[in-house]
């Protein structure tokens, strides 16, 4: 039966296994050695265990892709005269060699992960570059050639006379399991869109997408190899591809007329295509998509707002367009009443932003994202990576993918706001507190329209200021309390501006994202709100014991000093429920206080002054008792006052 799966998995190979079978003693396993059966190919995949669904290689298996890889990185060493190939193997990182540079008259350089390494003290000759070209494929119109059987690329350089002077020898790799990580988005049929400078392993992953799709999920797999760099060069494909087929593009150009063919002659159930460049490519891949056919492919860029900004490639996420709204949804959006927004439905179901070969970002919904990032908000993304011991990490976070650049929401300017007052309200004269005219109901609940600031961030400085449960983001910013915002972003969107102003909705600024400034930006709010923004049940919960000692150290303070002595005192910084108590015991006393300081530093002062009644209000309302609800620690200016103080009874 072993015998019989070994032929039946790879016909091909039966003639170069005869002659080995005849030697096979009846205890075969301690004998047997794969390389033996697969001298240039990769294990085969029946070799491999599973642990939780993810293929896991046997010792045997791993010798066995070194000792294939190291055969074929002697194919690229052979086209270097022997010196070179003899100082490039005493290196210690022979095997994680990157590429060999030769140009005519200059040294040729090995590059690794530490850097370049000469090679030579001798220049490149002409006949050094004609002895390598000698031993590769033709080159192709992009000037691109390969070693048969093998994944390595040889591009050349030309003169203007065509005249080939220089040479790229780029190693290439089938390493199995580099898309592990995607492995469930594979197997849900998901179509996915590989994003990722030159260089970071995009051509790497698809190959091994297309090698699990073909051999762990028995899917029709059919590659359009670009410039043979998937499956290799010359008319057998590389063994990393497993038994997905594939189709060579003869000329970059045509690349899209071979997309159609593939679709319309083989009958795929997945596509696999590296490099999408130009228009007709990503039209290309439109159609295919609609056609019920799973796509997996490449792009250059690094994250999903390189490609909404290249007109070539923006209609594989779904087009972008220019809207004009009318005033009622531009004001309830809080934009101008030009926007940009998606076409239609994009073509990849996926996006992944590879960031390196260990770490992926990973947008389940590529429309979704698309859309937040057109409409100035974060898109959510998953991070996946793996770590050293090979075990996947991932996370989910929102991320602001345009950095620091203009937002994509049409913008306009801001007037210049002094760095004093960049904690505050700083539109008071155009915007009435909407907080005080909030119902009972909803008075404990403030809704907030967070904008240019990762809302993860600002959830964590509500939680350290324990305000989380008392105040709920909102994406709408018609249906919020307050505005929440950078002021470098805010003065660039006038149209964010507008909509604060025609909902009257105060806005609260910081200076910068960081998280001590949104921590200040956040006091300043919870000393402003009327009605004290405290979570539910705080009042409840709070420390008996700190209660007494606060009522004891105003007693104190009260009785021994600011009655006998007639002096003020200052008391500590106390939470906002406390120094409600803490003033009606002063009021007790008929004395006078006053709130000093500002976030988590404010307290009470207590004064030598007797309080004074109001006659012309009814009888036993004080005039000037702390009513907290009608307290305003910030002027229009965003500048702390304390309380008038009375004149002083006549004795």
């Amino acid at each position: 039966m072993f015998c019989y799966s070994l032929f039946h998995h790879s016909p091909p190979l039966i003639t170069k296994w005869k002659p080995q079978l005849l030697f096979f003693k009846p205890n075969f396993k301690s004998q047997f050695s794969p390389l033996n059966f697969y001298p240039n190919q990769n294990f085969p995949h029946f070799f491999t265990k599973r642990i939780s669904g993810y293929p896991i290689k046997s010792p045997a298996f791993s010798s066995s892709l070194e000792d294939e890889f190291d055969v074929e990185l002697g194919r690229l060493l052979s086209l270097l005269p022997e010196e070179m190939r003899r100082r490039i193997r005493e290196h210690e990182e022979l095997r994680e060699l990157i590429e060999v540079v030769m140009d005519i008259g200059r040294k040729p350089l090995a590059r690794f992960p530490s850097g370049d390494f000469v090679l030579s003290d001798c220049p490149i000759t002409v006949q050094d570059i004609e002895h390598a070209t000698s031993q590769v494929g033709d080159f192709a119109i992009d000037n691109r050639a390969g070693i048969s059987r093998t994944l390595h690329r040889i591009s050349a350089i030309r003169n203007r006379k065509g005249t080939i002077i220089g040479l790229t020898c780029r190693v290439g790799r089938a390493i199995s399991g580099s898309a592990d990580l995607l492995r469930d988005l594979v197997q849900d049929g998901a179509s996915l869109l590989l994003i990722g400078p030159p260089g970071v392993g995009k051509t790497t992953i698809i190959r091994d997408i297309a090698r699990m799709l073909a051999n762990d999920y028995k899917k029709r797999v059919m590659i359009v190899d670009t410039s043979n760099e998937i499956g290799g060069d010359g008319d057998i494909p590389h063994a990393g591809i497993g038994c997905a087929r594939r189709m060579q593009v003869p000329d970059s150009d045509m690349q899209h007329k071979v997309l159609i063919e593939a679709v319309e002659n083989h009958m795929p159930q997945v596509i696999v295509i590296d490099e999408i460049g130009t228009k007709l490519e990503a039209m290309a891949a439109c159609t295919i998509a609609q056609r019920g056919i799973q796509l997996v492919a490449t792009a250059h860029g690094v994250t999903i707002e390189n490609l909404i900004m290249n007109p070539s490639l923006e209609i594989l996420i779904g087009g972008i367009q220019s809207v004009t709204l009318g005033d009622e949804e531009a004001n309830r959006r809080g934009v101008q009443k030009t926007v940009l927004e998606r076409k239609g439905p994009s073509t990849f179901s996926c996006g992944v932003e590879i960031v390196s070969k260990t770490e992926l970002r990973v947008h389940r919904c590529l429309e979704a994202t698309v859309d937040a990032v057109l409409a100035g908000r974060f898109p959510r993304i998953e991070i996946r990576k793996m770590n050293s011991q090979g075990l996947e990490e991932s996370s989910q976070t929102f991320t602001d993918i345009s950095s620091d650049k203009e937002d994509l929401v049409v913008t306009g300017d801001l007037s210049e706001t002094s760095d004093e007052n960049s904690i505050g309200n700083h539109f008071p004269s155009d915007l009435s507190s909407k907080m005080a005219d909030d119902s009972t109901e909803d008075r404990d609940l403030l809704h907030m329209y967070v904008y240019g600031i990762q809302e993860a961030s600002v959830i964590q400085g509500l939680k350290k200021l324990k305000m989380d449960a008392a105040v709920q983001l909102t994406d709408n910013i018609s249906e919020a309390g307050v505005l929440f915002a950078v002021l470098s972003k805010l003065r660039k969107n006038s149209g964010i501006q507008a909509a604060a102003k025609s909902h009257k909705i105060p806005v609260y600024v910081a200076k910068t994202s960081s998280s001590m400034q949104i921590t200040k930006a956040l006091e300043a709010l919870k000393d402003d709100y009327p009605y004290g923004l405290k979570n539910p049940g705080s009042e409840n919960d709070m420390n008996i014991l700190e209660k007494v000692d606060a009522l004891e150290e105003a007693r104190i303070a009260i009785e021994q000093v600011v009655i006998p002595k007639e002096e003020p005192v200052e008391l500590l910084p106390r939470p906002t429920q406390i120094i409600s108590l803490q003033t009606e015991l002063i009021e007790k006393y008929q004395l006078q206080s006053e709130k000093i300081g500002k976030g988590s530093d404010v307290r009470l002062r207590i004064l030598p002054f007797k309080l004074v009644k109001d006659e012309d209000k009814s009888s036993g309302e004080d005039a000037n008792a702390n009513d907290f609800e009608n307290f305003e620690p910030y002027g229009t200016n965003g500048s702390p006052h304390g309380v008038d103080r009375l004149p002083l009874l006549p004795d």
